[in-house]
């Protein structure tokens, strides 16, 4: 099952505080990405990371985030939002196929 995970701010986090853990969370991601958990990832304009992940279900989604240094410092939160297959073809269109 796919997931969206958008960076969050957490309050009383600074690039100051994050920059200790960078390495790290460098590496992690990286490690998730060879296991197939994270499938993409982006900055916004914000620089807030946006990645997809590939879990078996929400749990497994939130476990992988809070491996992360900077989640498991309080130093970033994700927001998770699961990705449901897109059925809107289907129902907009199949009951049209026979009227051409």
């Amino acid at each position: 099952m796919k997931f969206l995970a958008l960076e969050r701010p957490v309050g009383g986090a600074t690039l100051e505080t994050m920059r200790p853990l960078l390495k790290r969370e460098a590496r992690r991601v990286w490690e998730l990405q060879k296991a197939g958990v994270i499938r993409e990832i982006y900055f916004t304009p914000a620089h807030d990371a946006v990645l997809v992940l590939e879990c078996d279900d929400e749990p497994a989604a939130r476990d992988a985030l809070n491996s992360l240094p900077l989640v498991s410092q309080q130093q970033i939160r994700f927001e998770v939002v699961a990705l449901l297959p897109y059925t809107g073809f289907d129902r907009l269109l199949v009951s049209d196929a026979g009227s051409g």
